[in-house]
């Protein structure tokens, strides 16, 4: 199989189910979730579906029951308007992407930090040679 119809069916899965999931289910578990990826394996067997929740671990905790239990339900949702023989079996893998974000933004936040401090040393530093320290030319006036 092609890494194109890979990409193509993942795309195409990704929609189907937040759509879907747009529509609403009927588990009041379910939080505000976003479908941030699809990877399907390359004998279109098996789709990890990744997403996000927005809202706290309880939040993340019943959206994970939720999707669980509803994986069957949009297993065979997809299967239908996929039109394709073999329906992928669906997993459901919470995204990391918002911790992983939020510990970047430390760093960098920490980064600019330190670059202050080197800054403020900077400013009232003096050379440790000569102001100029590469070698130039020497103009001799001996020679007439």
């Amino acid at each position: 199989m092609s890494n194109e119809r890979q990409a193509r069916l993942a795309d195409r899965i990704r929609v189907l189910i937040a759509e879907r999931l747009e529509k609403g289910l009927r588990d009041p578990r379910l939080g505000f979730v976003t479908i941030t990826d699809v990877r399907v394996t390359g004998d279109l067997q098996h789709a990890s579906v990744f997403y996000t929740v927005y809202g706290d671990d309880q939040a993340r905790e019943d959206s994970a029951a939720a999707l669980k239990a509803a994986t069957g339900m949009l297993r065979s949702e997809v299967g239908k308007r996929l039109g394709i023989r073999l329906t992928p079996s669906l997993e459901f893998i919470p995204d990391a992407l918002p911790e992983n974000a939020g510990h970047i933004a430390q760093l960098l936040r920490e980064a600019q930090e330190r670059d202050a401090a080197v800054a403020g040393l900077a400013a009232g530093a003096a050379y440790a040679g000569d102001a100029d320290p590469y070698v130039k030319p020497r103009e001799d006036d001996d020679e007439d």
